[in-house]
């Protein structure tokens, strides 16, 4: 099972839960229920200048990627302006609140499980009665050891020249470790946003490059995955069916959905990813391919006609 939609703020509207508890909040929901996800939803959320969203519980946990503007996230007894390529976690039962100045904001909006439809007979979003205790608003600082929350994409981080050039020790912005890892194989480039290390349990967000000429060769996976899709242009084959992406286009597949990525251009190419539940330590990937030709060795190259029966 597969969906694709694209990206239009002017389908954005307030969620029913959320009248009377926000100013200037608008949402447009991309993967979810609805196109037959169990386990994420995909949003785009716009909220207006000087608009708020009242101090907040979820039953499930949500990371937020800006893609405009400035918003204040405040939480466990912070207040962090994002910005655009910032990232955040906000866990389970955590309680949290949304503002924003002059400017606005405007941000894609992951949540594992997947949300609830309007009308259901449960809950997973609650308001709290009063603010949280706000300070300051201070930016992303990815060397303080007490940021277990929050991460910010460098552009340059991408470039893989550097795995041949190595950092430069004279603008250390951050400490070394596979927190600020690029992962590269194939001409494909991956960043690790949202994981484990920044207190995600049920989801991972990382975005994606790929280079001229790179591949994924078609395989599924054991869990969902939804890919919003930045710069240049990518073919994809989904189930059988292609599909040419560009910014702004939105695709999910479901648990067991063959899909492959081709960069045919001359440029590169680049989207946001996100998987949930979490990969399992083995099994992530299962290539067509590679089932195919153990089939072939099982097989020897012999081919049984069922209707022949045991004779």
């Amino acid at each position: 099972m597969y969906h694709v939609s694209r990206i239009d703020d002017t389908l954005a509207s307030t969620p029913p839960d959320h009248l009377g508890h926000s100013t200037g909040f608008r949402r447009q929901d991309l993967v979810g229920r609805q196109y037959g996800s169990h386990h994420m939803t995909m949003s785009v959320a716009v909220l207006d200048p000087g608009g708020r969203v009242d101090a907040t519980v979820h039953s499930y946990e949500k990371s937020l990627w800006l893609l405009d503007g400035e918003l204040t996230l405040t939480m466990l007894g912070q207040s962090i302006a994002l910005r655009p390529d910032d990232c955040a976690v906000v866990p389970v039962a955590v309680a949290h609140q949304l503002t924003t100045g002059d400017a606005g904001a405007r941000w894609l909006e992951m949540s594992a499980p997947v949300r609830l439809l309007p009308g259901n007979r449960r809950r997973d979003t609650f308001f709290l009665p009063e603010e949280i205790a706000a300070g300051r608003a201070e930016p992303v600082d990815l060397r303080d050891p007490r940021n277990r929350n929050f991460f910010r994409f460098d552009e340059g981080s991408m470039d893989l020249g550097r795995l041949a050039r190595g950092s430069d020790p004279a603008a250390p912005e951050v400490s070394a470790s596979m927190a600020t890892a690029l992962l590269a194989y194939s001409g494909i480039g991956i960043r690790m946003l949202a994981d484990q290390r920044t207190n995600a349990q049920l989801h991972t967000m990382f975005m994606v490059e790929y280079q001229p000429t790179a591949v994924a060769h078609p395989h599924d996976h054991p869990f969902e995955e939804a890919y919003v899709f930045t710069h240049g242009e990518t073919e994809a084959v989904v189930e059988g069916e292609r599909f040419v992406l560009r910014p702004g286009d939105v695709l999910w597949t479901g648990s067991g959905c063959e899909h492959a990525f081709y960069n045919r251009t001359d440029g590169r190419t680049r989207w946001i990813e996100t998987q949930a539940p979490q990969p399992p330590a083995q099994h992530s990937y299962r290539f067509s391919r590679d089932w195919e030709y153990l089939g072939d060795r099982l097989c020897a190259g012999t081919r049984i006609d069922p209707a022949a029966g045991d004779a």
